[in-house]
């Protein structure tokens, strides 16, 4: 019987029809890219802590999380971003021993006319209206009534003899990172303080004194072996960098490792100046991490850009990943005024220092402009660009899915032969040339998706042979060439004044026949 049935026993002897359904040859790789929030709840939230739950609108991130929380506001700056994709939330507890970050606004003279202080938290609007009869202790209360009726903010305030002391809602280092601003469109968008009125705000626009790093131990493991392709992981410092890439990386027990072949990618944003980001760049060297850096005028904090940034890239990435990110708006995260975004040479330097970097696209908004990971280094410590771009992995990622795929649905339960041998047609059969041919037939079909480029050179370098030692193993050279991007547009403008009329006389006489007045008579 040269046909090879899984399920018709060989020795039925009941009549008539039987059938078995193969589905081997008809279905198409189809995998759920998710993406994960990773940030602090509060005890208003009804989660629990480090176990990773989906979320399907603001309105669960506010229950599950606490409204006002690190990873409240978070999902605030993903659902602006990205309405389509699933995402996840992966809540902490507060650190053991942590303190939340606090600052005050000094109301010290009252205003000379009515009008509006502009006052921006997080980011976000809180217009307050004062007049001309109120106190100093009136204006301070009426602050704090604003700010408490806004149940998003991620802080709380209280007055008393003209401050406001602010507390963030939760308690972590980066509740440092929370940003008090006034009158952020200035006057000309119709912002400014009402005459006469003077208001002191927090050292450097950002609270104080928070400390806390969470434990990500707990919550990593219980993400077990579920797959997250976009991981917004807003924590910076070595240990939780570290922590992150061992959990995505290539090490046997990472996420890209032979073992788990779960891939995906972290992504992050940090705040600072052009000589603290490029210094702290250096320091780093992951394929699988990328952190953006803004400057210290944006008053967005990092646990938002890095939600924005990851959505962004979901959004884009599972449509297709080899396109790559640049121009994409990153909404609801506010830029830098413009006196103090970085130039060009700044983001130039940064982005060849292991930072991705953004800047401020036509519709005023802060765009991706390039999606650099952290790796910079080889494993000798020799400057090497094979993961520099997100692009890359999350292309690599689509191959390998899409080939182990179409190996896994035909030759689920295949015997393995040298070529050349000659068996029945129909038989569950495999050779290395039978795979290589599939193999080559799958390229096709990725090329034909943009995803690589030179069909002939793979095939000349792709090499399918079976182990020398283990007759049951095929081994694989697979040397994908992936498509690049359109990254630089070079031109030489090599403009003159007017062409020189002989030369062109010369060359318009050689490639034209002689004039002949006789015929154009």
């Amino acid at each position: 019987m040269p046909i090879s049935f899984a399920n018709i026993p060989a020795t039925i002897k009941i009549p008539l029809y039987w059938v078995e359904v193969d589905p081997s040859m008809a279905g198409l790789p189809s995998i759920n890219l998710r993406a994960l929030m990773v940030g602090i709840m509060t005890a208003d939230g009804d989660a629990e802590p480090d176990v990773p739950i989906p979320i399907g609108s603001q309105a669960q991130a506010d229950m599950r999380f606490g409204q006002g929380s690190e990873l409240s506001r978070m999902f605030m700056a993903y659902f602006n971003n990205n309405f389509a994709n699933e995402v996840w939330g992966l809540p902490l507890a507060e650190p053991v021993g942590a303190a939340a970050a606090t600052g005050t606004i000094t109301v010290m003279k009252v205003p000379d006319e009515a009008g509006t202080i502009h006052l921006y938290i997080a980011g976000t609007h809180v217009p307050v209206n004062v007049h001309t009869t109120d106190t100093v202790d009136n204006i301070a209360s009426a602050i704090e009534a604003a700010i408490n009726a806004d149940d998003t903010l991620p802080v709380t305030a209280a007055a008393a003899a003209g401050v406001v002391t602010l507390t963030a809602m939760w308690k972590g280092i980066l509740t440092n990172d929370i940003t008090v601003s006034l009158n952020y469109f200035g006057a000309r968008g119709g912002e400014k303080l009402p005459v006469g009125l003077d208001i002191t705000l927090p050292t450097n626009g950002l609270l104080s004194g928070g400390v806390g790093t969470p434990d990500f131990d707990d919550a990593i493991s219980a993400m077990g072996e579920t797959p997250f392709e976009y991981v917004a992981m807003p924590y910076t410092d070595t240990n939780s960098l570290f922590e992150w890439d061992q959990e995505f990386g290539f090490t046997d027990q990472g996420r890209w490792g032979f073992e788990r072949q779960l891939f995906g990618h972290v992504f992050s944003a940090k705040r600072g100046s052009y000589p603290d980001l490029l210094l702290f760049g250096l320091t780093l060297n992951s394929g699988v991490e990328s952190i953006m850096g803004f400057e210290v005028g944006s008053p967005s904090p990092c646990f938002e850009w890095a939600a924005a940034y990851a959505a962004k890239a979901q959004r884009a990435l599972v449509n297709d990943p080899a396109r790559p990110l640049q121009a994409l708006s990153l909404n609801r995260v506010r830029a830098a005024p413009f006196h103090e975004q970085f130039d060009f040479v700044e983001l130039n330097s940064l982005a060849s220092s292991g930072i991705a970097i953004q800047k401020l696209g036509g519709d005023k908004q802060p765009m991706i402009a390039r999606e650099q990971t952290t790796y910079q280094l080889n494993l000798y410590g020799q400057t090497d660009d094979a993961y520099e771009l997100v692009t890359t992995l999350a292309t690599l990622a689509k191959l390998l899915r899409n080939q182990r795929h179409a190996i896994s649905s035909k030759f689920p339960r295949h015997k393995l032969a040298n070529d050349g041998t000659r068996f029945g047609p129909g038989q569950a059969i495999v050779t290395p040339g039978i795979i290589k041919g599939e193999l080559i037939a799958q390229y096709q079909q990725d090329m034909w998706s943009g995803l690589v480029e030179d069909l002939r050179n793979f095939k000349r370098h792709l090499l399918v042979e079976r182990d020398p030692d283990n007759p049951n193993r095929l081994n694989v050279l697979y040397p994908p060439d992936l498509i690049n991007q359109l990254r630089i547009f070079a031109v030489l403008a090599q403009f003159r004044l007017q062409y020189d009329r002989g030369i062109d006389n010369v060359i318009i006489g050689q490639n034209q026949p002689p004039y002949n007045a006789a015929s154009n008579a």
